[in-house]
């Protein structure tokens, strides 16, 4: 692992709580060839449906007074229609000035999970913020493993886009988050939208996201006191990306990517008692050196599936989507469905 981490990344990490970058690059849109990227045998989505019992540690969940309109109904995909759960802000007007859409993204290592483990996060973003949630049940591995999930983010945001005028939100401010493996599928939607030439989105926000499938940088699980474990994210990348070099694409490992310039301004959060934390501290120091307007924040004393659901990281989200909502340009967007 030392040999992949330098002299100036130790520095990075050991000192780095917040990190901001301006915006110094004007980005080159690139084009990623993947023939064949949903195969015609995939199957549908599974339906609507709840998490492993307590594996995203729902004991640590603070209760979040609801606050939003919630609707649950599906949206046209590659391979079947994708469950999803729109929260919009109580008191809410569909007349005058247009609101910003956060696509959330939910954890459960690519292979468990759904919109219910998101319900804490998208209340308080669509609360605190102001802002339309649409919250994502993507593919699951094994059944539909790796390119399934990216393509339901894609398709899901294309959705949201062409319905724009149905959601009452402005297109030019919309963000991705997500935690665990919705990390990961943010982090890639963003990638997949710059290199299908569409606008980039407003920002992103990831939660101790799932970013390296050759697990090289994972911490000690027994000496961080982490309740996910090297075994854990193995026997999960191992249905996500059954082909090795699937490992390599960086739709599938954000960290492998080579061309990072022109990703929307980033908010990476992690724990410190997680194994995950140094991938995700890394890739936030690669977002900034490609130009890429990046904020960093790291909890004391906090496990992976405690973060995601940790109040004050919930305000600092809530804050960042805020100022970036607002620094958001006029420029119009071509976000639609292009062929892989």
């Amino acid at each position: 692992m030392k040999n992949r981490v330098s002299r100036g990344w130790q520095r990075f990490s050991a000192k780095l709580i917040r990190v901001f970058y301006a915006d110094c690059s004007e980005p080159a849109n690139s084009v990623v060839e993947f023939d064949g990227f949903i195969r015609p045998h995939a199957v549908p989505h599974n339906p609507l449906q709840l998490s492993e019992s307590g594996f995203n540690g729902r004991d640590h969940i603070m209760e979040v007074e609801q606050a939003s309109t919630v609707t649950n109904f599906t949206v046209p995909g590659p391979i079947g229609a994708i469950p999803v759960r729109l929260y919009e802000p109580q008191g809410r007007v569909k007349t005058g000035d247009l609101q910003s859409l956060v696509l959330y993204f939910h954890g459960g290592g690519f292979v468990s999970g759904g919109l219910d483990d998101a319900d804490l996060q998208a209340q308080y973003i669509a609360r605190h913020s102001r802002a339309v949630v649409l919250s994502v049940a993507y593919a699951l591995a094994p059944a539909k493993p790796f390119p399934a999930a990216p393509e339901d983010a894609y398709a899901a945001a294309c959705w949201a886009v062409k319905n724009a005028g149905m959601l009452h939100i402005d297109p030019r401010r919309i963000a991705v988050a997500g935690d665990d493996a919705g990390g990961n599928l943010a982090a890639s939607l963003t990638m997949i939208t710059r290199d299908r030439c569409a606008a980039p989105f407003a920002a992103q926000v990831l939660i101790s996201p799932m970013l390296d499938p050759s697990m090289t940088l994972l911490g000690d699980a027994k000496r961080l006191k982490s309740d996910m474990t090297a075994e854990a994210c193995a026997l999960r990348y191992r249905q996500y990306l059954p082909q090795t070099m699937q490992r390599l694409h960086p739709y599938a490992a954000p960290l492998e990517a080579s061309r990072l310039a022109g990703l929307p301004p980033a908010f990476i959060a992690t724990a410190e008692c997680d194994v995950l934390h140094t991938e995700a501290e890394k890739y936030a120091a690669a977002l900034i050196r490609a130009g890429v307007h990046t904020q960093v924040a790291r909890f004391a004393g906090l496990t992976h599936g405690a973060l995601r659901t940790h109040i004050p990281l919930l305000k600092e989200i809530v804050e960042f989507l805020r100022r970036r909502f607002s620094a958001t340009g006029s420029a119009p967007t071509n976000l639609a469905f292009q062929p892989s």
